[in-house]
């Protein structure tokens, strides 16, 4: 069973079929990874695999983050993430995961921040239709009326308005994988991800556990 990985946007293109159909892809710089630590039901009271990704200098990680990979003898990394897995067993402590645990037509789970658009308006961030824009009208964007009168004299927590945009995190499902480039470690994938290129994604398979 694949495992989740770790990888960063290198940017969108297109790629023709063999029928003529141009297709939209993403290009996904994954890996190499590393197991930084097993969790198992007795220790932990669930099974998962901790992966680190992106090598950097000693001085970039804190004393924690330092003690931790120690243990393993590893190398200072800058980011760790968990996935639950059902077969723990099959994996030991400094194992390299890389693109060759996936194939070609295999389906996987984007996971990443989207681009941040700053403070939006509630047209362009909830997509409501504006005002008339003719007969003396001066609603054309504006938000309108945001509540009752007296009672209940105030506005409900959750009511959509203009605010902050953007820079959350976004999950896109059922991406399809149309090549597997394991010499430069490369997933091309059919449709976007999110974010901008060089953002920090997550790829699991498919249906599996959150």
């Amino acid at each position: 069973m694949p495992v989740g990985i770790l990888g960063n946007k290198v940017g969108m293109t297109q790629v023709f079929m063999d029928n003529g159909d141009a297709n939209p892809v993403t290009i996904i710089k994954v890996g190499p990874c590393v197991v930084t630590q097993i969790k198992t039901v007795s220790t932990d009271g669930y099974d998962a695999l901790q992966l680190g990704y992106h090598e950097v200098p000693t001085r970039k990680c804190t004393k924690p983050e330092l003690g931790h990979l120690n243990k393993a003898n590893l190398a200072s990394l800058k980011y760790l993430k968990e996935y639950l897995i059902n077969n723990v067993e099959d994996f030991q402590l400094g194992q390299i995961i890389d693109v060759q645990t996936f194939k070609e037509g295999e389906f996987v789970d984007v996971t990443g921040k989207s681009i941040g658009k700053g403070f939006a308006g509630n047209q362009k961030r909830h997509h409501f239709t504006r005002g008339p824009m003719s007969h003396g009208s001066k609603n054309h964007r504006a938000p309108g009326s945001i509540g009752q009168g007296t009672t209940p004299g105030r506005v409900y927590p959750g009511k959509k308005m203009a605010g902050h945009l953007g820079a959350s995190t976004v999950t896109i499902k059922k991406l399809k994988i149309l090549k597997v480039d394991t010499k430069q470690n490369l997933l091309i994938l059919k449709g976007s991800v999110p974010g901008k290129p060089g953002n920090l994604l997550s790829i699991r398979p498919t249906n599996c556990k959150d």
